[in-house]
Parts: C-alpha cells; sequence; structure tokens
C-alpha cells in the first residue's frame, strides 16, 4: 500500500500534498486510497478522514482552501441543523449516520469547528459567539502559533448510537 499511495501522491501539489503527508507522519498511510482521496477509519478520535486531491475555497475566517475531511459520530438536535448551517458550511451532518464531519485545511480547524459544534449544541454558545471565537481562535493559531484546547482535540466524550434511520411509514408486504 505503501509504494501505491506514494504513487498516488506523486501526481499532487500544494496545500493537499502537504496536508497528505502529515496525515501520513501522524496516522500511518491510509487504508483506502484513489487518486482523489486518501481515505483513513478510526484513526486517532476520527471515525474517518479524508484528503482530496481537489480543494474547495471557502471565506471562513479568511479565505482558505478545504480539502481535509474528518468525521465523528455525534447526535445533533432536529431543530439544531439550521443553527449548525449558519456557523459554518464547512461543518456538514449526516442524521441518518449519525455523523459530524469538518472539512478544512488543517487538522487542528477541524477540532476547532466540531469543539464549536458541540458547544451550539449543548446550549454553551450561539452561533455568532461560535462564529467570532473560531475567527479568533483560528487567527491566533495561524499567525501566532497560539494553541487552545480547542484546537488541541476534541473537549467532549465519544458519542455512540447516534444513528438515526428515520421512522418507517410503509411497511412492505410480506
Amino acid at each position: 500500500m505503501e509504494n501505491y499511495v506514494n504513487q498516488i501522491i506523486s501526481h499532487w501539489s500544494g496545500k493537499p500534498l502537504e496536508g497528505a503527508k502529515t496525515m501520513i507522519r501522524k496516522y500511518g498511510y491510509p487504508p483506502e486510497a484513489t487518486m482523489s482521496r486518501l481515505i483513513w477509519y478510526n484513526n486517532g478520535p476520527w471515525k474517518r478522514t479524508i484528503v482530496y486531491r481537489e480543494t474547495v475555497p471557502h471565506n471562513f475566517p479568511t479565505p482558505h482552501k478545504d480539502f481535509l475531511e474528518q468525521t465523528i459520530d455525534y447526535y445533533v438536535p432536529l431543530h439544531l441543523y439550521d443553527e449548525v448551517a449558519m456557523f459554518d458550511g464547512s461543518v456538514y451532518l449526516d442524521r441518518t449516520r449519525g455523523e459530524a464531519s469538518a472539512k478544512c485545511h488543517k487538522e487542528a480547524m477541524n477540532f476547532l469547528s466540531l469543539n464549536l459544534l458541540n458547544d451550539i449544541a449543548t446550549g454553551q454558545r450561539d452561533v455568532q459567539n461560535a462564529k467570532l471565537f473560531y475567527a479568533q481562535t483560528a487567527e491566533l493559531f495561524t499567525k501566532q502559533n497560539v494553541k487552545s484546547p480547542y484546537t488541541e482535540g476534541l473537549l467532549f466524550p465519544k458519542q455512540y448510537n447516534t444513528a438515526d434511520p428515520g421512522i418507517v411509514y410503509f411497511r412492505k408486504e410480506t
């Protein structure tokens, strides 16, 4: 797998290449790889980590390109889905799977996003306060290398049984 992954990323460049190398140093070679992405499962605190070759422009809090997606099992009450969407467009919820993902350019920023998602979901912060805290924390981290507990790891317990498969409306006749 090592040679295969190295062959794949030899075609990558810029920040995605740097991000792929960083994740490989931290978590080892991924068990799944294509020309467009590298995928790890159950690495560190993550259910899944994906490094994409292609980037997505993202302007919050400052212009950068997203390519590192990290996912956890996490339940968000339905009435807060709009709040999460207003907080950050690069935080994704998958209700059926019971997952929350953050997609940014650094793992520290994904920790920050998901910790603030937890703050919103538990009523510790409203959206505007979370956005302001994110912007301030990200600027200190990026420009002055000032770390915060919010950028160092997840600050809440791992969740289990978070999937919501929905409600059956029609039963198949047997």
